[in-house]
């Protein structure tokens, strides 16, 4: 999977904390819009890189640069 820089701030966040984080507290803590942290947040989730628990965001301890991209199915005529 590849990160871009706001990804890579919000990975970062939530590994140096070690803890449990809400959207308001990766954004105060990285610095970015809401808007850019919680796209980062719904990639990491489809990817399985972090659970959530009542508005709140931690690691599942995958690695996101480990998972794998979706490739398009081809189409069959």
């Amino acid at each position: 999977m590849k990160l871009n820089k706001i990804d890579e701030k919000v990975f970062q966040t939530l590994k140096t904390e070690g803890k449990e984080l809400t959207l308001q507290e990766l954004t105060d803590k990285t610095g970015e819009p809401t808007k850019k942290v919680f796209k980062s947040l719904k990639k990491f989730f489809e990817k399985e890189i972090i659970e959530t628990k009542a508005r709140k965001y931690k690691l599942t301890g995958k690695d996101p640069k480990a998972a794998k991209e979706e490739k398009p199915e081809p189409e069959v005529k």
